[in-house]
Formats: structure tokens, C-alpha cells, sequence
């Protein structure tokens, strides 16, 4: 494991921490919940990296099973051609995403535990399709063939770094609830109008790191 390795998966953490749900949801429950917000935040957030933790490592599991042989049979070279090719799919495809208005950030039904983890796991369901960086991140660990404690610890210091707005803003709210009403009420207007270029701006930016990734750039 290299430093560059590791700045690049950083990166896509990074891009990985502006999800519309986790936000969306982290600010509705600010907004609403009257009491026993901090539990059902976190319950919500639990409940999400559970979920994406649990498919990291299923897909680990499975993509090295899968890929060994196969990896036996690709040079260096086939390797990196196969990344720029994905990687300028995505570069090129970032830039023809239509735009269209959202339907807004997801709502519970009702505010307790129970509500928190079904909302937690299905607006996972819904997004992991869509979870780019993240898949980009397994496929690098599984390119670069890392051992379970290498690749593990990872995938933990990812799904954390991808709640830590959520875990912010709820800090911020009991610091300074009185000055956070307005700022939160900005973000969910925000999240309300469009997600498309949301989803321009991750396809770009995946596309140009496995396009650097490849050698290409």
C-alpha cells in the first residue's frame, strides 16, 4: 500500500461525503424531530454505513474470487486500458446527464428507531447504484490486490469519512441551535431543487481519477 493509493481513495471518500439522502435526511431530522434526534440520526447513519460496510466487504470477498484467475490473464497494460476506458465513459457521460428537477430529500414516515433503520437501508438499496466512488474504490483495492488487513480497515475509514457531514451538522445544531435553523433550511431548499448535477459532478470526477489511475492523464 502507497501514499498515492491512499490519496486517491481519500479523494473519493471525499466526493462520497456530499449523498444526497444522508444529507437530505440529517437535515429534515434537525429541522422536525422534537426530541430524541440525536438517537434517531445516529440510528440512521449506523444503519447506512452498516449497509455499505457490509457490501464492501461482500463485494471484496466476491470480486476477488472472481478476478484472481482473470487477473492472472491481464498484464499491467490490459489493466490500466481497461480503467481509462471506464474512466473516460464516465469523463464523457458526466457532461450529457440530464437535468431534471428532484423529488427532494427522503422523509420517514413517522420519527422513532424503527423508522430510522428502514429509511437508513432503503434509500441505501436505492443509491447503491449509483454509489460511483464507492465502487470505484473496491475495484482499485481489488486491482491492487491488498490483504484483508489492509483492504478492511479501509473500507471502515471510508464509510466513516462518508457520514461525517451528518455527524457535523448534528455537532454544530447543539453547539449553536439558535444560528443553524436558517443554514439548514438553505441546505434542504438546496437539495430540494436538483440532484442531477450532483451526479455530473461524481461522474466527473471518478472519470478523471481513473483516468489518472490509468496512466492516461
Amino acid at each position: 500500500m502507497n501514499t498515492e493509493l491512499l490519496l486517491l481513495i481519500g479523494v473519493l471518500a471525499l466526493l462520497d461525503m456530499f449523498s444526497p439522502s444522508i444529507l437530505g435526511v440529517t437535515v429534515y431530522l434537525l429541522l422536525t424531530a422534537k426530541k430524541c434526534k440525536i438517537r434517531l440520526l445516529l440510528t440512521y447513519l449506523m444503519t447506512v454505513t452498516l449497509f455499505y460496510f457490509s457490501t464492501g466487504v461482500f463485494l471484496m470477498l466476491g470480486l476477488n474470487v472472481i478476478f484472481d484467475p482473470i487477473a492472472n490473464l491481464l498484464n499491467s497494460y490490459s489493466a490500466r486500458l481497461i480503467m481509462t476506458i471506464v474512466g473516460g465513459i464516465l469523463f464523457v457521460g458526466s457532461w450529457l446527464v440530464p437535468k431534471k428537477k428532484a423529488q427532494g430529500a427522503p422523509k420517514p414516515k413517522s420519527l422513532h428507531v424503527g423508522a430510522m433503520v428502514a429509511l437508513g437501508f432503503t434509500t441505501s438499496i436505492l443509491e447503491v447504484a449509483t454509489a460511483l466512488p464507492y465502487f470505484a474504490t473496491i475495484g482499485i483495492l481489488t486491482s491492487n490486490h491488498l490483504a484483508f488487513y489492509e483492504w478492511l480497515p479501509l473500507l471502515c475509514g471510508y464509510n466513516l469519512v462518508m457520514i461525517t457531514p451528518g455527524i457535523l451538522l448534528l455537532g454544530l445544531h447543539l453547539l449553536f441551535s439558535r444560528f443553524m435553523n436558517k443554514p439548514l433550511r438553505r441546505i434542504q431548499t438546496l437539495f430540494d431543487r436538483s440532484t442531477s448535477s450532483a451526479l455530473s459532478w461524481i461522474m466527473f470526477f471518478v472519470g478523471l481519477l481513473l483516468l489518472i489511475d490509468g496512466g492516461m492523464l
